[in-house]
């Protein structure tokens, strides 16, 4: 009986996790990166390595990490397939962060003698850069996160809840989002009312993912309400542009430590619909456990119809782990187990 080995580099970025896995023993098909996660998502021993590196005793119920693959052309330096406990996602911001340090940091990508290196990214949901910022050293200080267009799908969307009725704005950002606002339902984003910011995610979630406002105007693989993101505004004393805090509630109760990469862009989208972000203004974006994205529109443009904005988000992601993980044959809890 032989024992499998799975390397994997794991990073966080704003206290996110990211767990980077550049290789496996099957292969992943499909002649793009969106069509590669529709294949992992219908094979079983895909699925099975999800489960291991990302369910207990080698992870847990909020563990993220993804699969480095082929990208869909010479354009790209790498694709990926983005997972979480319940399956693969089709965009995730904190993710494409650390993948732009760690490619720079490995020397996978060459670092720009100007201080500021594009490493690209192909993504379920489009081509996507991760604008690396150096030191003199060649030390990463910051990632910008330039991310596919994002736009409002529908504002003040009527849901019933548990904490009674609400409205939400939904809008995609790579993945498409239900926006509420906090005080709606008598709750601030500090880390006493997780469980509370949890249960109301969950709830919207579920009510909204089947509805009209949950269907991607072009790729019916993006289509599904990804997660809800509970938001804080938090007043703009401290400088020009909106301050806020988020709770975003992904897959089926993942809290996002970080302020959320993609949900940032979804949140950039309904700012500048609303005419909340002014043009050039900056959302600096907090998250639930104090740190911090800026959030800026680089451009706006025509999407299927639809005024959408090019956002770009920016943070730090930091290598935290090195690992070699085993799965012993003789190990009865393989693929693994969450509580949650």
């Amino acid at each position: 009986m032989s024992t499998e080995r799975y390397e994997a580099v794991d990073y966080h970025t704003g206290g996110e996790p990211f767990r980077i896995v550049t290789t496996l023993p099957v292969a992943v098909e499909g002649a793009d990166v969106a069509s590669k996660r529709m294949f992992a998502i219908g094979s079983p021993e895909i699925q099975r390595i999800r489960r291991i590196l990302c369910h207990e005793p080698r992870g847990h119920a909020d563990m993220y990490g993804g699969f480095v693959v082929e990208p869909d052309d010479e354009g790209a330096h790498l694709g990926v397939l983005f997972w979480h406990k319940d399956g693969f996602s089709t965009a995730c911001g904190h993710g494409t962060i650390a993948l732009g340090a760690w490619a720079v940091e490995t020397g996978l990508v060459q670092p720009d003698p100007s201080g500021t290196t594009d490493v690209v990214v192909d993504v379920p949901s489009g081509r996507v850069t991760a604008r690396v910022h150096t030191d003199g050293d060649g030390t990463v200080t910051a990632v910008d996160f330039v991310n596919v267009p994002g736009y409002v799908v529908t504002l003040d969307v009527p849901v019933a809840t548990s904490r009674g009725d609400v409205t939400v704005d939904v809008s995609f950002g790579g993945a498409i989002y239900a926006q509420l606002d906090a005080r709606d339902v008598g709750l601030t984003v500090t880390p006493e009312h997780t469980d509370e910011i949890i249960a109301i995610g969950r709830e919207i979630k579920r009510a909204l993912d089947d509805s009209a406002h949950a269907v991607h105007p072009t790729d019916e693989r993006l289509s599904g309400i990804y997660g809800t993101i509970v938001f804080e505004d938090l007043g703009d004393d401290d400088g020009p542009g909106p301050h806020q805090r988020n709770a975003t509630i992904f897959a089926d109760g993942e809290l996002d430590r970080s302020p959320c990469g993609s949900g940032t862009c979804a949140r950039l989208a309904t700012l500048t619909a609303r005419g909340s972000l002014p043009a050039g203004a900056v959302l600096r974006h907090e998250s639930i456990v104090g740190s911090r994205f800026t959030g800026t529109v680089l451009a706006r443009v025509d999407v299927a119809g639809r005024a959408a904005v090019v956002p770009q988000v920016t943070g730090t992601a930091y290598k935290t782990a090195e690992h070699v993980f085993v799965v012993d044959p003789r190990d009865d809890l393989v693929p693994g187990f969450v509580l949650r």
